[in-house]
């Protein structure tokens, strides 16, 4: 189980294509592909890497976001060693795939509070049936 490197972040930002703009011209980010999420958001790419992710709506659809951190991700190998060291830890831990893509996830807050994020690429699907009671927020509906 190792972690290899920062993975992103991601913002919520008050004003979705704002926010997308001032990291394109000042930061130099550039705007790129993204899975198909059932809400709204961004990612902005360094290279070939999406750096930051932006959530285009408050998740509970109360409208804009705070632009406050939403989450730090790391990308890792060892999936299973990874969650039974949460469950052995009693930390409450949701799972979930990103649509199109290899990508498991894991999510858990830290002792203060902030959501991280676990990236497990090209590894087998953990058991997902994880009893929690931190959820991940709602997702909004897409307007048609």
């Amino acid at each position: 189980m190792t972690v290899q490197s920062l993975d992103h972040y991601t913002i919520n930002p008050t004003e979705l294509d704002t926010s997308v703009a001032f990291y394109e011209t000042v930061i130099g980010l550039r705007n790129g592909e993204r899975p198909d999420f059932p809400f709204p958001g961004a990612w902005l790419y360094c290279g070939d890497r999406p750096v930051l992710h932006f959530i285009g709506d408050n998740s509970d659809g109360t409208g804009p976001g705070s632009g406050a951190l939403d989450h730090v991700a790391f990308r890792c190998t060892g999936l299973e060693a990874y969650t039974q060291g949460l469950r052995d830890r009693n930390i409450e831990f949701i799972e979930r795939d990103v649509p199109g893509v290899p990508l498991h996830q894991v999510f858990f807050k830290d002792p203060d509070g902030v959501k991280v994020e676990l990236n497990f690429w090209d590894e087998a699907e953990a058991d997902t049936d994880t009893t929690t009671e931190y959820q991940l927020p709602k997702v909004p509906k897409v307007a048609e």
